[in-house]
């Protein structure tokens, strides 16, 4: 079923030249207007609210700190704002249960291997995150301090990001940011469809390291985002596990009709748009990727690559049994197209992701390399103005093992306040051969069958 596209593309990833060819392609295809995009802003910034017009550095808003990803903050209280500085607080809640079903069930990984699979029944507070936000001695000098919990993994992390408004053209950052390779990691959330991401992206995504980056509107609202990590996911490892390879990627997003896409571009068209509201966007990560802990620990500390059975990649016996990757060549990217109008969104997003130039500790597996592409669709539509809406969603993807991992969501959205600060969310999965498998979203690897989750969350 593979077009020509595909193996054209996986031929170009494997050479050393693939990150200034695709990027060649995204500045060719944004030319010539064959995309548009989705954040109303640069990917760390919320000017959903300000006219096009009016994009200007304004320093009372001290929730504005051009934080990426999850670790944007949101609008907040202002406790302290002096001459010298200001402190504003904001924060994030979500109490969520989940019940993915069948209870019992096994399946079967591609080398054939049955595992019992244990399907989760649970109510939790599944995530906790404070802002501590606002500027020291100069305005442009921004600061965030974030607390992080995650009570369904027992996690609790405090980090932080400092960033400096140069110009509109040239935002510096540096702290915990994500690997832009896709739409939903640069702003978009809390507000998805629900909570978290679909089965695509969970699957084939990147994650957050400690990072420096640089983020602008180059021309009128076509704005560019390019970021150095330590690595694809700094999550659960320490400094002393690091190597000395990068992680570097890059994003464009061009919204050249309104010049925005909701709040935080988020889903749903909760502004009830006038006007056809339209964001495309591309996105690309590379990374020479580590497992991050020795041979000897069957184990790799590095969990952020999932191969398309769920299996955890760097897994000594994920390719065969006796067999451990050490590294890998990781190229991943991603395009994005958004359109809003009268309550109406619909948005696309196409996914590859290429694993190459293996480094093994035993028998050479019969898997040189791994070629994972796919897509998501998602129609939603509100109901009733800033009171309910409703969607759906599907995600397919093709993968070398033909085992062709899909998904059908429907859900409602009701915000009892009329605002999107606070959400009640139920939903229901329905997924096939799942290829993501973490306690962070609603997967488990390789379930077959439905996932029901109802949820609430507020982010002030």
């Amino acid at each position: 079923m593979k077009s020509t596209f595909f193996p054209f593309l996986k031929q170009n990833c494997r050479s050393k030249f693939s990150i200034r060819f695709l990027l060649v392609i995204i500045a060719i295809s944004i030319s010539a207007g064959s995309y548009a995009q989705d954040d109303p802003s640069p990917p760390y910034v919320d000017t959903s609210t300000v006219a096009p017009e009016d994009k200007k550095f304004d320093e009372s808003d001290t929730y504005r700190n051009e934080i990426a990803g999850e670790f944007t903050p949101s609008k907040g209280f202002n406790l302290v704002k002096t001459n010298y500085g200001s402190l504003n607080i904001s924060g994030y809640l979500l109490a969520r249960y989940i019940n993915q079903l069948p209870e019992e069930e096994t399946f079967t990984d591609h080398l054939g291997r049955v595992t019992v699979l244990d399907p989760r029944n649970d109510i939790n507070i599944h995530r906790v995150m404070v802002w501590l936000t606002g500027f020291l001695g100069d305005p442009k000098f921004r600061y965030n301090l974030t607390i992080w919990g995650l009570a369904t993994t027992n996690q609790v992390l405090i980090f932080g990001n400092l960033t400096y408004f140069v110009d509109k053209a040239l935002k510096l950052g540096v702290g915990i940011g994500p690997n832009l390779g896709c739409r939903a990691l640069q702003g978009t959330w809390p507000y998805f469809n629900a909570s978290d991401r679909q089965l695509s992206e969970e699957s084939l995504r990147p994650g957050f390291s400690g990072s420096f980056w640089i983020t602008g509107e180059i021309l009128p609202r076509f704005y560019y985002t390019a970021n150095v990590a330590n690595n694809l996911s700094q999550l659960g490892t320490t400094a002393a596990n690091l190597t000395r390879d990068l992680a570097t990627s890059a994003s464009l997003l061009w919204m050249p009709t309104t010049g925005e896409f909701g709040e935080r571009g988020g889903n749903l068209d909760f502004e009830n748009h006038k006007n056809l509201a339209t964001r495309f966007g591309v996105s690309y990560v590379h990374a020479r990727d580590d497992r991050l802990a020795p041979v000897s620990e069957a184990a790799a500390k590095n969990t952020q690559i999932k191969i398309s059975d769920g299996l955890n990649f760097y897994d000594t016996g994920t390719l065969g049994d006796g067999i451990t990757v050490k590294k890998a060549n990781y190229d991943q990217g991603s395009v994005d197209l958004g359109f809003k109008i009268k309550g109406f969104h619909m948005q696309l997003d196409y996914f590859f992701r290429y694993l190459s130039k293996f480094q093994i500790d035993g028998p050479e597996p019969g898997i040189t390399d791994l070629f994972d592409h796919g897509g998501q669709i998602s129609l939603s539509h509100m109901l009733v103005h800033k009171t309910l809406g409703a969607y759906v969603s599907s995600t397919y993807l093709f993968d070398q093992f033909q085992r062709n991992p899909w998904e059908v969501v429907v859900g409602l959205n009701y915000y009892p306040i009329k605002s999107r600060s606070w959400r009640l969310n139920g939903q229901m999965i329905y997924v096939d051969r799942s290829s993501a498998d973490s306690n962070f979203g609603y997967y488990l690897k390789g379930l077959k069958g439905p996932i029901l989750s109802l949820g609430t969350d507020i982010l002030f």
